[in-house]
Parts: C-alpha cells; structure tokens; sequence
C-alpha cells in the first residue's frame, strides 16, 4: 500500500464501478419504524424504586462507616 506524504490533503474520492449507490446526504439512514413501548407497569416502578432504595442506604452506610 503506497503511503501519502503528510503535508498534502487526502487524495479525492470516486465512484467504485459496480459498487452500491452512496447513502444519501445526512447522518441519519432510513429504517424501519418501531412500534411505541407499552408504558412501565406499577410493579415496574416498584421494582426500581426497591433497587434505588437499597442502592441509597447501602451508600449512606458505606459513607458513614
């Protein structure tokens, strides 16, 4: 692979012949669309209040030992 000097810009870009069409313009590419998620469930919430809990307390001990 032949190097290029470092005070130079890059070389340009072309077409690869029988390549794939380039992506259009943007950062984003097309896909398809998910369906919404269902919303959190009480036990849901209750679970993750239960782990933030015991996350706290376990942090107020640790601080306070």
């Amino acid at each position: 692979m032949r190097e290029r000097p470092h005070d130079g810009p890059p070389p340009t870009a072309r077409p690869v012949p029988g390549a794939r069409p380039p992506h259009p313009d943007g950062d984003r590419v097309p896909h398809p669309v998910r369906p919404p998620r269902p919303p959190l469930s009480r036990r849901q919430y209750a679970y993750g209040l239960t782990v933030a809990l015991i996350i706290l307390v376990l942090l107020v001990v640790g601080i306070l030992r």
